[in-house]
């Protein structure tokens, strides 16, 4: 479901997030965007790839983990209204997103420890040789690898609980005059 709700957001605004397509998006937007990002990075390189690349300071000095935090309050407020035997998915999707908010700050310390270093101009051997250079880096992308399928099952659930936020009606290019709900 997230690669098909990433996709359609940002087919909706011109197909990339830039300084120029910001304002473009909603914050819940952005935010899912920033997720994807990061997911990506983590999946292929880990921190050091993600930092390397120059996402950095869009993870970590911008709100975006506590944009996450208060999607995990969302989904608790959610849970609220529901009886115990169906709230147990919310609460436990609350507090990964909770966990996941601090695993960010915590690599926010990393970013300010090591982002000098990490984005400096390389080529690719000695890029390769930052993962031995900085083993700090290890544990949490370990733990992000472990982690992810369950954060990613939390988002969507933030998603589903927010459908509003992320869908549109669009008018439907196969059927004149009909509308049909879409990713955006």
């Amino acid at each position: 479901m997230l690669t098909l709700i990433v996709k359609a957001t940002l087919d909706a605004n011109g197909g990339k997030l830039d300084a120029d397509t910001m304002t473009s998006y909603s914050a819940d937007q952005i935010t899912l965007l920033a997720y994807d990002i990061l997911r990506s990075e983590m999946l292929e390189g880990g921190f050091i790839q993600l930092i390397h690349n120059g996402y950095g300071p869009f993870i970590f000095l911008n709100p975006f983990a506590k944009a996450i935090r208060l999607w995990g309050g969302a989904i608790r407020e959610v849970a609220k209204g529901l009886s115990p035997d169906k709230a147990g998915t919310l609460l436990q999707a609350a507090t990964t997103l909770h966990d996941f908010s601090k695993f960010i700050y915590d690599g926010r310390h990393l970013f300010e420890k090591y982002g000098e270093a990490l984005t400096a101009d390389m080529d690719d051997e000695a890029f390769m040789a930052l993962y031995e250079q900085y083993p700090d880096f290890d544990e949490p992308d370990d733990l992000f690898i472990d982690c992810e399928e369950s954060v990613t099952k939390a988002i969507n659930t933030y998603i589903d609980c927010n459908k509003s936020t992320f869908y549109v009606l669009n008018d439907c290019p196969h059927r004149s005059g009909d509308s049909s709900q879409s990713w955006a």
